[in-house]
């Protein structure tokens, strides 16, 4: 099967899976390119309140760059300026994403696979994962975008230790760097995914956008003009049906149906 970038929609959930089992799901120049598409797709459905990252199969999430492409794809400077600029734009889309986003991960998850991991809001994955990040070991260049999400995501201490080292790690040391929100056994992944997609449904839509926009101008450096709009984004919120169907759900001792609005 050729790899592709296979996008599905169930319920309020949206899941873009990464496919291309033979070689560890490794992403190739088509799919990198793919990737903001998709993202602009999902932020556009209303109806849609998380979006999920996901490998097909049971072996990996995603193994990095499709390797096999290098010769043709990345074999020059004009040509690996292009190559790259398409990856940067890939993990650039995730982490503007309106929606929050989630990396399901199983098995291997290296190279940009982890930094696609990283650009999420949320990473779960099963205790047998297994991380790396080994461009030192293969002699290649880590964009300044990828290591600047990487020590957003990570003390510096241990993004120093993951970059310089290559070494792998599994689930549980995930779990304790900070990398991971939750590392379960394997026969419990999907259940731990599904909680968390039932949290974020059932989440008001305008609290968790503002929110996640306060986040992004945090980290990608206030100014006045980014601050003054997430304040918009969050007087919106009280101004909001769904903020009165809260408080009438809150005093009703019944769950909220929140609709966005």
């Amino acid at each position: 099967m050729a790899a592709a970038l296979l996008l599905r929609e169930v319920g309020p959930i949206a899941w873009m899976t990464f496919s291309n089992v033979e070689r560890h799901n490794a992403v190739s120049y088509e799919m990198w390119c793919e990737v903001p598409q998709a993202i602009a797709r999902f932020d556009a459905n209303p109806e849609i309140r998380a979006i999920v990252l996901t490998g097909d199969g049971e072996k990996a999430f995603v193994s990095g760059a499709d390797i096999s492409e290098f010769e043709k794809k990345r074999g020059s400077l004009d040509a690996s300026t292009i190559y790259n600029e398409a990856v940067d734009a890939a993990y650039a889309a995730v982490l503007a994403a309106k929606k929050p986003t989630l990396a399901r991960i199983r098995g291997i998850c290296m190279g940009g696979g982890l930094y696609l991991a990283a650009s999420c809001d949320l990473r779960i994955c099963n205790d047998k994962a297994r991380f790396a990040m080994p461009a030192a070991k293969l002699g290649l260049g880590i964009r300044y975008e990828s290591v600047r999400r990487l020590m957003e995501v990570l003390p510096s201490a241990h993004a120093a230790d993951i970059v310089f080292t290559g070494r792998s790690f599994d689930g549980h040391e995930a779990l304790r760097l900070g990398f991971v929100n939750r590392s379960v056994p394997e026969d419990e992944l999907d259940q731990a995914v599904s909680q968390y997609l039932e949290w974020l449904g059932q989440a008001a839509p305008l609290t968790v956008k503002a929110a996640k926009a306060a986040m992004r101008v945090w980290s990608a450096g206030e100014s006045f003009d980014d601050i003054a709009a997430v304040r918009a984004m969050t007087d919106a919120c009280f101004a909001s049906a769904d903020y009165q169907e809260g408080r009438k759900a809150f005093a009703e001792k019944r769950k909220p149906q929140f609709r966005g609005a």
